[in-house]
């Protein structure tokens, strides 16, 4: 079972920095791809980083060279540096534990995804 608990969200000005921490109080963390979401009011959630269970790691453009996504799986915790913070980064920042949908024994199984309660982030002078 997989449960994810985001902290380290509050109020920043433009530029400042915030580091954002997600951990799993289950046993599995290790199997799942992890990621960063965020999502505003009256808007579709979308994806801000993730990373696989290889250490794959990806990016969206907005804010590449400034987050940097990172696991440890001895700790069971995901995290996202964020830096040069901008008022359009303002919004609630989730965690998402998530296995792709696979064949296991000539059996097909959906994938899966869990999500944390999230996180707010406001970015703001």
């Amino acid at each position: 079972q997989v449960q994810l608990k985001e902290s380290g969200g509050g109020l920043v000005q433009p530029g400042g920095s915030l580091r954002l921490s997600c951990v799993d109080s289950g046993s599995l963390f290790s199997i799942f791809d992890m990621g960063w979401y965020r999502q505003v009011p009256g808007k579709r959630r979308d994806m801000v980083a993730t990373v696989t269970t290889t250490n794959r790691t990806n990016y969206a453009d907005s804010v590449m060279g400034r987050f940097t996504i990172s696991r440890d799986n001895a700790k069971n915790t995901v995290n996202l540096q964020m830096n040069s913070l901008k008022p359009d980064d303002t919004a609630v920042y989730y965690c998402n534990a998530h296995r792709a949908g696979r064949f296991l024994l000539g059996k097909w199984y959906d994938p899966t995804d869990f999500w944390g309660q999230g996180t707010r982030v406001t970015v703001s002078s």
